[in-house]
C-alpha cells in the first residue's frame, strides 16, 4: 500500500520516514518529496508498505498524531492524477493581456469635453 504523509517538519529526511513506519512492519520505500529547484523539502511525503494490514495500522495510529513538532496527516494514497501538458498552443485562459477592463486613465482618455 502506498500512504501519503503531509504537514511534515522540513527537517524530516527519507531516512526518518522509514524508520517511524518501521516500527508497523516491512517498508519497501520512504520518500519525502523535495522542491526540484531548492533541494528542499516541501512538506510531504510517501510510504510504500508490502503488508496491508501494517500499513492500516499505521495510517490509523500515526494520523493526527505529532512528529517533530508538527502533527501530521497520514492515509491511503491516492492515485495521482493526469495533467495537461503544457503547451504554447491553446487551452487554458488568461493568456490573453489585451482583455479586461481599463483603468481610471483609459475612461478619461474617451471623454469628449
Amino acid at each position: 500500500m502506498n500512504i501519503y504523509i503531509s504537514n511534515l517538519s522540513f527537517k524530516v529526511e527519507d531516512s526518518d520516514l522509514r524508520q517511524l513506519f518501521e516500527e508497523y512492519g516491512e517498508v519497501s520505500s520512504a520518500k519525502v518529496i523535495t522542491d526540484r529547484y531548492t533541494g528542499r523539502s516541501r512538506g510531504f511525503g510517501f510510504v510504500e508498505m508490502p503488508d496491508n494490514e501494517a500499513s492500516q495500522k499505521a495510517i490509523n495510529e500515526l494520523n493526527q498524531a505529532e512528529y517533530d513538532g508538527k502533527v501530521i496527516t497520514v492515509n491511503e494514497a491516492r492515485p495521482r492524477e493526469e495533467r495537461p501538458t503544457r503547451s504554447s498552443h491553446g487551452g487554458g485562459g488568461g493568456g490573453d493581456r489585451r482583455r479586461g477592463g481599463g483603468g481610471y486613465g483609459d475612461r478619461q482618455q474617451n471623454k469628449r469635453w
